[in-house]
């Protein structure tokens, strides 16, 4: 089994952040987007990753190289963002013949992934959705069988979502499949998209299984990233290091902060995730995320999103500030 994950994308949605850092590396609940990811496949026994990566595409490799040494990881440049079928499409040399599990990557799910694993059958994650139009959709039979796959339906048949994990064990028939995509002209948004890939894998006798998801963290755009950053600090309780000393400080969890942190006469939470090396005087921070080495001062914030190296002081406002900005409201 190896995994692929496409972080090619150029996080439209979460600019001024992604200007200066690839949307994967964007930090969440104490660590970063694709850390959760890999922790979760590394963990339930996946050892080889195939990465997927475009602009800023060298920062996604330093830093897999330097936090997870330990992996076998493969490095492909998407140059021309073509979608997602063009992207996999890319690592058909690499794959060989062996089974894949391919998790987009700005896709952060709680699902039981030792079951899908241990499945027999070619397996799809899905989440009922109010609103299906923007997503690739599953019809689903009353076996849990899936019947079709359609990408972002004007007329959604069902409201059964697909939420970015495939597990593909038929790899010969999928990447015959994406040849045969792209001897036609691109789908929905003029691009090829791996959802019609697998509906043609259907229509030649795969069968998939769908599979539901418990919870679908979006990390798409600063508002749901927030929201996303605040279950995911629930679930795990926060992360304080033992040996942190916060002088006239109130911290209300969970919370997380990393090493290096200097946090001085402040109250700090709930939900709030700081990053390392980061300086917190004389402020009020809840529900927000901060990035490492950046200095508040005299500020109270809520709701915010605050990238690295960042300087704010003396205001109290609802922030998205991105990578090395220095704002004085003095």
């Amino acid at each position: 089994m190896k995994a692929i994950i496409p972080v090619a994308g150029a996080g439209t949605k979460l600019r001024p952040h992604t200007y200066t850092q690839p949307k994967a590396l964007i930090p969440i609940a104490g660590k970063t987007i694709l850390s959760f990811i890999v922790d979760q496949l590394h963990e339930a026994g996946i050892r080889e990753f195939i990465f997927i990566v475009g602009h800023m595409g060298d920062k996604i490799r330093d830093y897999v190289q330097q936090t997870y040494p330990d992996l076998t990881s493969h490095f492909i440049f998407q140059n021309e963002r073509q979608g997602t079928g063009h992207a996999i499409e890319l690592t058909g040399n690499i794959v060989g013949g062996d089974e894949v599990f391919v998790v987009l990557g700005d896709t952060i799910c709680d699902f039981d992934i030792r079951e899908v694993l241990d499945s027999p059958f070619n397996m799809l994650g899905i989440k009922k959705v109010d609103d299906p139009r923007n997503f690739g959709v599953a019809l689903v039979g009353d076996d849990e069988f899936i019947e079709q796959v359609v990408e972002k339906p004007s007329i959604p048949k069902s409201n059964m979502a697909l939420v970015g994990l495939y597990k593909i064990r038929e790899t010969s028939i999928l990447f015959e499949c994406l040849r045969q995509l792209f001897s036609g002209s691109p789908g929905t948004d003029g691009v090829y998209h791996l959802t019609d890939a697998i509906d043609c894998m259907i229509q030649r006798g795969a069968r998939f299984k769908a599979f539901k998801v418990k919870n679908w963290f979006d990390c798409g755009k600063k508002e749901t990233l927030l929201e996303s950053n605040a279950i995911l600090l629930k679930k795990s309780g926060g992360n304080i290091k033992s040996e942190h000393q916060f002088p006239n400080t109130i911290i209300i969890p969970p919370v997380s902060i990393a090493p290096g942190c200097d946090i001085a006469n402040s109250i700090i939470g709930p939900h709030v995730a700081i990053g390392a090396n980061a300086r917190v005087h004389h402020s009020i921070v809840r529900d927000s995320i901060i990035g490492s080495f950046t200095h508040l001062h005299e500020v109270v914030l809520d709701h915010s999103l605050i990238g690295s190296d960042a300087s704010v002081k003396g205001l109290s406002r609802t922030l998205n500030i991105g990578d090395n900005t220095d704002i004085d409201f003095g």
